[in-house]
């Protein structure tokens, strides 16, 4: 369902309980099986059917840009939501009165009664500093490392600003939110990987792409995360026979070697119309699965809250000098009826 004007509230409460599906989407893997490739083509052929997508590159190496067809140098001229992560805090904490000041907010703060809840297609003063149109997709980098950075801080310092801002997104029917994670296991180092209604684990026909996966599948076994398994450079037969025997029913879909996507790693982005018939028809089958999937804004933000709770007590705490879990509004649950104030 879309909307030409700006939803009332009746209009936002009609849609969520009719069951209208949003879309938070993840891609994970080993370094180097194709997840930047994979989410760029996802986002591709979503924006090329008419779709809007937000994009956000979560990888510390940060090729999606690229990858969606933007020039070394505009890529690099990106602004980052790391180098933003002041205003973010202090644009979503709104007048939450559980929240005393942007200082007080950590990467996994949630949202209670007062804060802002955004729309990822919104115009606000994050969007604006933050996002910027490549190829059709609203993208937003959370940016690499900088020299200061080096020796003290690890990368997951600039995906908390990613995080705190799915934590704040509530996306409407027919709307995209696609993310290219870390490589492995790296995305467990925070509660990112239960933010998305569907992660697809990017695997090679290898033993060594095959184990990521079933590390990746024990981690997220208990937290409910709906994972799907998406084979990339399958040559031929047997390397399909191989995913098979491997991962059984998790392998949802695969893809073969692309004289597009060869192009576009040489600089020459071609539309997604041209990737090849099989290809397109593996991005298919992505979109229906995630199409099928209803989120769960209770469990989306008793997540976000239990985590939270880990981060405060481990760390949290200590450095703001308050306890954080009183940030917690416990008659609180994001979604559209909130974002209308319901």
């Amino acid at each position: 369902m879309y909307l030409a004007r700006t939803p009332s509230k009746s209009d936002i409460v009609f849609i969520y309980l009719k069951g209208a599906h949003t879309v938070k989407v993840a891609f994970v893997g080993k370094g180097g099986s194709g997840k930047t490739t994979l989410t760029s083509l996802f986002a591709a052929y979503l924006s090329g059917s008419g779709h809007p997508v937000l994009a956000i590159d979560a990888d510390i190496n940060q090729h999606l840009a690229v990858a969606l067809g933007a020039s070394t140098e505009e890529a690099a001229a990106l602004p980052t939501l790391g180098e933003h992560l002041p205003l973010i805090k202090d644009w979503l904490r709104g007048d939450n009165p559980r929240i005393t000041s942007a200082e007080a907010m950590i990467k996994t703060t949630p949202p209670g009664r007062g804060s802002r809840l955004v729309r990822p297609f919104e115009d606000n003063p994050v969007f604006a500093a933050c996002f910027r149109d490549v190829a059709g997709v609203r993208l937003g980098v959370t940016g690499q490392f900088t020299e200061d950075d080096l020796g003290v801080a690890c990368y997951h310092s600039k995906v908390g600003a990613a995080e705190l801002l799915l934590n704040h997104l509530v996306d409407d029917a027919g709307e995209y939110v696609v993310m290219d994670m870390t490589a492995g296991a790296d995305a467990f180092a925070s509660g990112l990987f239960t933010r998305f209604d569907v992660t697809f684990l990017v695997c090679e026909p290898t033993l060594r792409s095959v184990g990521v996966y079933r590390q990746y599948a024990e981690y997220a076994r208990d937290f409910s995360v709906r994972l799907a398994v998406v084979g990339n450079k399958v040559t031929d037969d047997e390397d399909v026979e191989f995913l098979r025997d491997q991962l059984g029913s998790d392998l949802l879909c695969w893809l073969s070697g692309s004289s597009h996507v060869r192009a576009a790693e040489r600089g020459r982005a071609r539309p997604i119309t041209a990737l090849e018939p099989h290809n397109l028809d593996a991005l298919a089958t992505i979109q229906s699965t995630v199409d099928a999937t209803p989120r769960d804004w209770a469990k989306f933000h008793r997540q976000a809250v239990e985590f939270h709770l880990r981060n405060a007590r481990s760390w949290g705490n200590e450095r703001a000098g308050v306890d954080l879990a009183e940030q917690v509004d416990p008659e609180f649950v994001p979604g559209p009826p909130a974002l209308a104030g319901a």
